[in-house]
Order: C-alpha cells, then sequence, then structure tokens
C-alpha cells in the first residue's frame, strides 16, 4: 500500500462500527492509487439525484404574476465549488448527473415564475401514462375550445380536430405549444384542474419542496412557482426515469398544421445540448433548462431571469461549458475492491483482507485529486474468529473541500479461531519474542 501522512479530523464512526478503532493507517495523500482505490469523486455511485439537497425557500416568494417589466440580469456572483462565478441569471443551479454534485449555484431554492419550463412536468405526467399504457403514441385526442383558444406559444391545433398524442408532445416540448398541453391535460385527466393535482402531487413525491403548479402550461398565475434547483430534479428525472422518451428534447424542430418552427432551445439547434426547455414571462424573465453529456459527463442546468433569449442562450452556452471545464468525475474506491490486508490475532490465518462495500465516485474541480487524502481505520490486530462480511473499520476520504466521506470496510472471508494448543503456541511465541 501507499503511505503517507494525512494528518485526518477524528470522524463519527457510523452506527453499524461500535466503537473507536485505535489504528488509524494513512493509505494515500496527494497521489492516486491503482487498482482498488484509483481516481477521484465525490459521491457514492447509484441513483444520479439521491443525495440531491433541497430546502425551504428562504427567499422572497415568487413574482407577481402576470405583467411587469422582465428582471435586469443580475451580475451578483453565484456560488461554486472553485469559487464566486459572475452570472446574470438570477436563479441559476448546475448539477452533475451522476453523482448529484452541485457545481454552481445562485438563489437556487428560491421560488421564480418557471414559465414554460412547466411543460417539463406535464411531460413527465404525460410519459408516465404511456409507460403505464393508459396513452398511446399513436392515440389521437380531440382539441377543445378551451386548448384552441389557449393563447402564447402554439403548435396550431385544429379546432375539435384529433392530433396524434407523438405529435402533441412534440408540439409541446420543441415549439412550446400551450395549445398542445391543453390536449394532453384533458385527455389524459378530463381537465386541465385534474391534470394540474396530478403534477403537483408527482412534485411532492420528487421531493420538490419549492414547487407549485396553477396550470399545466406554466401561463402566469398567482401560486405558480419553481425553484432552480427544482427545475433540475425534474430534468434528472426525465432524462434517468423516461430515457425512451427523452429523444423528443432533442428534436431541432417540428412542422404541424403546414407549419414548421424550430426548438426554442438554441442549445439544442446547435447541438451543444440534448434537451431540455425554454420559457419566458415578464415576470421571470428568460429560462431555459439544458442538459449535455461529454466523455461519459452529463450536466444538467437551469438558469432564469435573463434579460433576452439572446442573453439565455449565450449565458447557458458559457455555463456548460465552464461545468465540463472545470470539473470532472472518476471513481476512487470500487465495491468489492480489497483495500488492505489486516493483521488477525490467534487466527487460523495471519491476515485477513479489509472489503471496500461500495463504490465512490466524486465530482471535483480538476487538479484537486492532489488534495484529497485517504486513510484507513480499524482495530488491529483483529481477534478471531472473523465472518466474512463482519465490519472491521472504514476508509476515510478528506480534504476534497467538503464533508469526510467514510466507507465501512468488512472482512473479505472467514477466519476461524485457533485452537486451545495452537492459542498457547500463539501466546507462548509473542512472550519469547519479546526477550
Amino acid at each position: 500500500m501507499t503511505s503517507g501522512h494525512a494528518q485526518l479530523r477524528t470522524a463519527k464512526l457510523p452506527a453499524a462500527m461500535p466503537g473507536r478503532y485505535p489504528t488509524r493507517r494513512a493509505v494515500l495523500s496527494g497521489a492516486v492509487m491503482s487498482g482498488a482505490v484509483s481516481g477521484l469523486a465525490l459521491l457514492p455511485a447509484g441513483r444520479a439525484f439521491a443525495a440531491r439537497r433541497h430546502h425551504p425557500a428562504p427567499g422572497p416568494a415568487a413574482p407577481a404574476a402576470g405583467g411587469g417589466e422582465a428582471p435586469a440580469g443580475s451580475y451578483s456572483p453565484a456560488n461554486s465549488l472553485i469559487g464566486p462565478v459572475d452570472t446574470p441569471a438570477r436563479w441559476a443551479c448546475i448539477i452533475d448527473y451522476t453523482t448529484g454534485a452541485v457545481l454552481l449555484e445562485k438563489a437556487a431554492d428560491e421560488r421564480m415564475p418557471p414559465s414554460s419550463l412547466t411543460k417539463m412536468m406535464t411531460a413527465y405526467v404525460v410519459f408516465g401514462m404511456l409507460r403505464a399504457g393508459r396513452l398511446k403514441l399513436d392515440q389521437t385526442l380531440t382539441v377543445s375550445e378551451k386548448a384552441w383558444r389557449m393563447q402564447g406559444s402554439k403548435m396550431f391545433v385544429p379546432l375539435q380536430g384529433a392530433v396524434a398524442v407523438s405529435d402533441l408532445i412534440q408540439g409541446m416540448v420543441i415549439q412550446s405549444g400551450n395549445d398542445a398541453c391543453i390536449v394532453l391535460a384533458e385527455g389524459v385527466a378530463g381537465s386541465e384542474d385534474q391534470f394540474v393535482s396530478l403534477m403537483n402531487a408527482q412534485a411532492v413525491q420528487l421531493g420538490m419542496t419549492n414547487t407549485h403548479f396553477m396550470n399545466a402550461t406554466g401561463w402566469p398565475a398567482d401560486g405558480h412557482y419553481m425553484s432552480a434547483r427544482d427545475v433540475t430534479t425534474i430534468a434528472m428525472h426525465l432524462i434517468h426515469d423516461f430515457p425512451e422518451y427523452y429523444h423528443f428534447f432533442a428534436e431541432k424542430g417540428f412542422r404541424y398544421n403546414r407549419i414548421s418552427q424550430e426548438n426554442r432551445n438554441a442549445l439544442v439547434v446547435k447541438g451543444i445540448a440534448d434537451g431540455l426547455k425554454t420559457g419566458h414571462t415578464d415576470a421571470g424573465g428568460f429560462g431555459l433548462c439544458a442538459s449535455s453529456e461529454r466523455n461519459g459527463n452529463r450536466i444538467v442546468m437551469a438558469i432564469n431571469g435573463l434579460p433576452s433569449s439572446n442573453a439565455r442562450a449565450f449565458e447557458g452556452e458559457r455555463l456548460l461549458e465552464w461545468g465540463f471545464v472545470n470539473f470532472e468525475n472518476a471513481t476512487l474506491v470500487h465495491n468489492g475492491a480489497v483495500i488492505d490486508s489486516a493483521p488477525v490475532w490467534l487466527g487460523k490465518a495471519a491476515t485477513v483482507p479489509l472489503v471496500a462495500t461500495r463504490d465512490v465516485l466524486l465530482t471535483l474541480p480538476h487538479g484537486w485529486q492532489n488534495r484529497a487524502r485517504i486513510a484507513l481505520d480499524y482495530k488491529s490486530p483483529v481477534p478471531a474468529p472473523i465472518k466474512a462480511g463482519q465490519v472491521l473499520g472504514q476508509l476515510v476520504i478528506s480534504n476534497t473541500g467538503l464533508a469526510d466521506i467514510m466507507v465501512p470496510l468488512v472482512a473479505g472471508n472467514d477466519v476461524g479461531r485457533l485452537g486451545l494448543f495452537g492459542r498457547a503456541s500463539a501466546v507462548l511465541g509473542q512472550k519469547l519474542g519479546r526477550h
């Protein structure tokens, strides 16, 4: 094992490891181990958003819906792992999809008018109905007068016409058609109000604590709000939960009723992102949720409160590039890897392998690998008998700029206890060795 000189803080042991472990052995400091321990990363691998943070909104409620001037871009900095980052966005949140690590945030838990970013939740509910077999892509839904009269962005569905669900989805996510949303909502739940109840229930289930919907479109309304962090949450769930339908968000244009419209997400049109949505209201300004993947790493971004569509596109592209340039993922510890061999007291084997119980994946700024410190913390020698899977200690990862990460280490195999004669011989040998 590679040794180092890490000075680690005393860590609170997990409940599964009672007592203190007197032996703390530094195994890595400012270097990368090969084999079982290698690379760098931040959170345990698993569901991409399992470790997401959601807080009650500390800031003001969403600005009053309806009229008013678009908010001027605020150049106060956002917070990031590498320090303040200036952005004209009023609200922002950038997440690493794989680890759930927050790369950048600015008023990320403040309630804001989400405008057409709302349509991502509408799509999520519709996709769930498709998965459950309650809708089919080739099924047609009838256009009501309410849907036909809906203002704002439209796909131009015909009054009393029958429109395929697949066309309605494209009209909703590509053309941002408010009319398409109403047709889908009424087709799924009988009325838009009933559909909105499904949207709000789904938001609660996904842990979107700063979200409440009043309609399926994002049309300005009192009490209709989301936070930037919640926008990234629904985006990540769309990508993870419905990969078979995510392709709709990547389409660059759609033609319906002899009218062609380009995707309103400029990053998708330029091939920089593979989804998701844009939005705009007077109260909320111009917003964008985008996701992009490079070299196996995916970033999800939500920004809102920009002063123009050009500013939205420019800042979205700039911040995505910033995320990919400044951060990286790597597996540091592999589940099932033998990390070390611990001496055994009065055992039929002299040592027992210490095995990691999970993968550890981190998202850190480029170059921060050399700052990480890894140490083993276990009782030595380990008294026999030992059962495979028995927790013997922990691996501690520190000095990453974040909270220490602790990985339980378990015995890789059984080690029986020596018989009476063997124990006596071992004790006698130890005593003789001291003289």
